[in-house]
């Protein structure tokens, strides 16, 4: 079978849990991890008579989100009950907004290698979440855990601009990457912060209209939504093949199996009896408001990339690993500032840097080594101060204590040693033990300098500058 006649058409929609201590419309904790059904109350287990309080720190960091990517704050929205039951939905509605969201007309750029282009973003709308079911925890039995529910979301809905699962992972990657530089979420799908669900449809290349939709959910990571789109695809473009129409339908895809299965017949909006939610007013924005958001905005990553490379000089694979998280970015300038060298705190940060993040499994916002004593050590070793093997000896003492550079390079005698009397003694010793090689060298046989440079280093216990050493031996070399 092949799908090179078929178009693959998909709009995402990301779910996002907002980083506020508290739920949309009550006090309760959004702590993840904490035991089953305690950051409960009468709101969120819609107990008679408990009315809802819009949380105002939802709505800054909605607002946040949706003015980073370029979409237009609407100066009044509404929130709107979303009818359907489920286990773990408790009203048995979800508060959301429908045709009055919070905001509406935005793009995402990605490329993918052919060239940078817009995903349209058609709407970003503020939810709250719903708890959850959990399977495997008794047998024969679902428990439900409503921790989560009421928990503050915004949902960006794409526009079905994306034409393969590559698009798809990369405008996952860079939303997911420009949400976490304006510190909204904290974007974890392991932890369910960041959730995917993805509309799907193939038809002929060349036709315009869409074809039949339907949804994939259950993807736990980026990889896991291009397979799930490669094989949703592939299924449609199966049945197009043979004659046999696409139905609308919500699947779950089963990773370990890679492949999706059949959940339920796809709802419309009418299924859901949408209508204005009684208990609470229209949301309605002053303009002033939204313009203080906007000016409030952090530095994001496209425009942080770009500076990166206009200031520092490095390449643009670099710039795309110390871009990864803001905490990566902030760490890798602070330490090119102190240095006054880009280039080289790159390669300590890519190479020394990130092995011992990785070996201990910490993130940059935990590492020991301050990036103004990383600078330090930079500095030390471009002066030459100390060699560039002593910098890596610091750099891991610098790791197991937390100590400046200068402190552990003199407490531990790794100061490399540039006066001219003590190398010139350490120099005439070398000599003087190695006479045969002393007189060839001494003679003109150059090649022996090197060999004689690493005896001064052994001598001196690798204190000496070796640039310094060449220099004393070629003088000696002059004068013989």
């Amino acid at each position: 079978m092949s799908d090179t006649g078929y178009e693959m058409v998909v709009g995402l929609e990301v779910h996002v849990q907002l980083k506020t201590r508290s739920k949309a419309f009550c006090g309760c904790s959004t702590d993840f991890g904490a035991a089953p059904n305690v950051n409960t109350c009468p709101i969120c287990l819609a107990l008679p008579g408990a009315l809802p309080v819009l949380n105002e720190r939802a709505v800054e960091l909605a607002a946040r989100a949706a003015i980073a990517i370029g979409c237009t704050i609407n100066p009044m929205s509404v929130f709107a009950r979303k009818n359907y039951f489920y286990p773990d939905l408790p009203k048995g509605y979800q508060i959301s907004q429908f045709d009055q969201p919070l905001a509406t007309g935005g793009s995402v750029a990605i490329d993918t290698g052919g060239g940078a282009r817009e995903i349209g973003v058609a709407r970003v709308h503020m939810e709250e979440d719903a708890g959850k079911s959990i399977h495997d925890r008794y047998p024969a039995a679902t428990a439900i855990d409503l921790n989560r529910a009421g928990v503050p979301l915004i949902e960006i809905v794409s526009e079905p601009d994306i034409r393969s699962s590559k698009e798809a992972g990369a405008y996952l990657r860079i939303l997911r990457q420009t949400l976490h530089y304006l510190g909204v979420s904290d974007v974890s799908m392991e932890e369910g912060s960041l959730r995917v669900d993805a509309n799907v449809s193939a038809r002929p290349r060349g036709e315009q209209r869409l074809g039949t939709k339907t949804e994939v959910k259950n993807m736990n990571t980026f990889s896991g939504v291009e397979r799930a789109l490669e094989f949703e695809f592939a299924r449609q473009c199966a049945l197009l093949e043979r004659g046999e129409p696409v139905s609308q339908q919500t699947l779950l895809w089963d990773g370990g199996k890679g492949e999706a299965r059949v959940s339920r017949t796809k709802e419309g909006s009418d299924d859901y009896r949408y209508f204005p939610e009684p208990d609470l007013r229209p949301l309605v924005l002053d303009p002033k408001w939204v313009a203080e958001i906007r000016a409030s905005l952090p530095e994001l990553p496209a425009d942080r990339k770009q500076r990166f490379a206009a200031e520092y000089a490095i390449a643009a694979e670099e710039i795309e690993q110390l871009t990864v998280s803001p905490q990566l970015a902030d760490y890798f300038e602070s330490v090119a500032r102190v240095a006054g060298d880009g280039k080289s705190a790159a390669n300590w940060i890519m190479g020394e840097v990130q092995a011992a993040l990785n070996a201990s499994g910490t993130s940059i916002g935990e590492f020991m080594v301050r990036p103004a004593d990383m600078g330090q050590l930079l500095t030390m070793i471009r002066d030459g101060l100390v060699s560039h093997a002593a910098g890596k000896r610091i750099f891991a003492l610098m790791v197991e204590s937390g100590k400046p550079a200068a402190q552990i390079a003199h407490d531990a005698g790794l100061l490399q040693v540039g006066d001219e009397p003590s190398l010139g003694q350490w120099v005439d010793e070398v000599l003087a033990e190695n006479p045969q090689e002393a007189r060839r060298y001494l003679a003109g046989e150059r090649k022996l300098q090197g060999v004689l440079v690493g005896l001064v280093m052994k001598k001196s216990a690798g204190k000496a500058d070796p640039k310094r050493v060449n220099q004393l031996l070629m003088s000696r070399a002059g004068a013989g």
